[in-house]
């Protein structure tokens, strides 16, 4: 009779993900792919890799990823998991020696929550057409690439990230980018965008006023009001929501629906 670890075997593309009780964007193109009693994790912004241990015999299943290779390279990750209908369902503790007990998260918690259906297996598409590309369009984005360069311009690697009071885990934080050019910035979740939006900077005030007009996502052509700093090579950003009042303080705190986002140039 095949094993649990025989039913794993083969490549799983990543379909949900939730991290600290926030649940994730879609990551298209991540998947784990398992061979013997070892494993690949790709398209996380990074290559994992390492051997994966199981026991089917506890309640819940266990799993024990151990990293060989990758920016983790030395560490446990302890775990549960468990075969749902189209695939597989797996919650890892990113940090720390305490297995879950549940497949969820909460915020602090440092658990990942995770659900993988096999490669190659149709799944359902958003029918939504896409947004029809006009001249005016296409002159609004030269416009604002064009706009002045402040200090934001370039490429940047994100060092932490505060959303609604909940810090965004180790492992996400790590594949989060800004690129900013003229008057626009963009942020990008691995091959996901977060945010694109045009923006004004006022370097009069201290700290620093931004603001945004959003290009894209659910925030489209809302405007919103943030504060921003530079100090030790670092920037600083926060971000109030949409129709909110300008933060006063670099602070997000739970409800206050603010960002909070720390950032460092890539070279």
């Amino acid at each position: 009779m095949p094993t649990d670890l025989d039913k794993l075997q083969g490549s799983w593309d990543l379909t949900s993900l939730e991290t600290d009780g926030q649940r994730m964007p879609d990551v298209p193109g991540a998947r784990i792919v398992i061979k013997g009693s070892r494993f690949t994790s790709i398209g996380m912004g990074q290559t994992y890799e390492g051997k994966i241990e199981i026991d089917q015999k506890k309640t819940p299943r266990a799993i024990d990823l151990v990293f060989t290779a990758g920016p983790q390279t030395g560490t446990r990750n302890f775990g549960i998991y468990k075969f749902e209908r189209s695939g597989w369902t797996i919650c890892l503790a990113t940090q720390g020696d305490t297995r879950p007990r549940a497949f969820k998260t909460k915020q602090h918690s440092g658990f990942a929550l995770e659900t993988f259906e096999r490669t190659g297996v149709a799944r359902k598409t958003s029918q939504r057409k896409p947004a029809k590309i006009t001249a005016s369009r296409i002159a609004k984005a030269h416009a604002a690439e064009a706009g002045p360069v402040t200090a934001l311009e370039g490429e940047w690697k994100m060092v932490s990230g505060v959303f609604n009071g909940a810090a965004l885990a180790d492992n996400m934080v790590e594949w989060c980018t800004r690129t900013t050019h003229g008057g626009l910035t963009t942020v990008m979740a691995g091959p996901q965008t977060m945010v694109k939006a045009t923006f004004t900077l006022d370097t009069s005030t201290h700290p620093h006023a931004i603001d945004y007009v959003n290009l894209a996502g659910a925030s489209k052509g809302k405007s919103q009001a943030g504060i921003c700093d530079f100090a030790g090579g670092e920037l600083r950003i926060c971000m109030a929501a949409p129709g909110k009042p300008r933060p006063t303080a670099f602070a997000s705190k739970p409800g206050d629906e603010r960002s909070l986002t720390v950032w460092k140039r890539s070279n």
